[in-house]
């Protein structure tokens, strides 16, 4: 048996996330996931790949209102409403990967605060419902949206693969190292690899590929610092080619219920 055990969004991409006990699915990913993101003059997405630090900007969603708050002085925080007023925004394009793509910029006061964190010029973007950033034609049919993640709308990742990870570790890491959207109990390590399919009680999701892993995961996401772990255990036992893999890229159907909570089953083929 196969269980959610949990389920997590990361509001603006790079930063803290959240977890959550039940979240509205969406073509482009979960409510709220990656809908903003700090790019650099160039419109050049910045993440912790470069700017590590970011991993200690932790975020919260409260009362219709996006917090983005330091981790290490909470009180030092800047609030944002769920839905920006577009109309005092400014549109430009942005540039995740390979993709370009339309995005709404913050006034000024909002992006000197990330500007200040940073010491180095940033703005805040958000990604309108009219704009549509696509997956990987290779694993999605033509038009499927995805929000500002890496490349896929969903990460799903079991239990049973990091426990497995850790045990080959001298010191042992969380689960927010890899940045799943769904924690899922049961099964045997890494079998989330062979998936094709699977369902979150109703809601059917196509499991497409296999998540090629980055420095990021060897970044602590409380204090930003970083080690050769677990990226180097994992080189020894998971590379495939050039790339280390670890859990499972997704799309959700649109199949189903729209809704999904914590203790839900998940069924593998359905």
């Amino acid at each position: 048996m196969y269980r959610l055990e949990a389920i997590c969004v990361y509001p603006v991409k790079s930063l803290g996330g959240i977890t959550l006990s039940e979240a509205r699915l969406e073509r482009q990913g979960l409510q709220y996931d990656r809908r903003w993101m700090l790019v650099d003059a160039q419109g050049q997405f910045v993440s912790q790949r470069e700017e590590p630090t970011l991993a200690c900007l932790g975020t919260a969603l409260q009362a219709e209102q996006l917090i983005i708050f330091d981790k290490q002085r909470p009180t030092h925080q800047i609030s944002l409403p769920l839905t920006p007023h577009e109309e005092a925004m400014r549109s430009l394009i942005v540039q995740v990967w390979g993709d370009r793509c339309r995005a709404l910029a913050y006034p000024p006061e909002v992006n000197a605060w990330f500007s200040e964190y940073l010491k180095a010029e940033v703005q805040l973007v958000f990604m309108p419902h009219s704009t549509l950033r696509q997956v990987d034609r290779h694993y999605a049919p033509p038009k499927t949206p995805v929000s500002f993640a890496d490349g896929f709308p969903y990460l799903l990742i079991g239990q049973a693969s990091l426990d497995d990870l850790n045990q080959r570790l001298k010191q042992p890491v969380p689960m927010s190292r890899f940045r799943p959207n769904f924690v899922f109990s049961g099964g045997q390590p890494y079998e989330e690899d062979n998936w094709e399919q699977f369902c979150i009680g109703e809601a059917r999701f196509l499991a497409v590929k296999p998540c090629a892993r980055c420095a990021i995961v060897t970044t602590d996401q409380d204090t930003g610092e970083r080690s050769a772990e677990p990226l180097k255990t994992l080189a020894t036992y998971r590379r495939q080619g050039h790339r280390i893999l670890f859990g499972k890229n997704a799309l959700w159907t649109g199949e189903g219920s729209n809704r999904v909570h914590i203790g839900m089953l998940l069924t593998k083929g359905c």
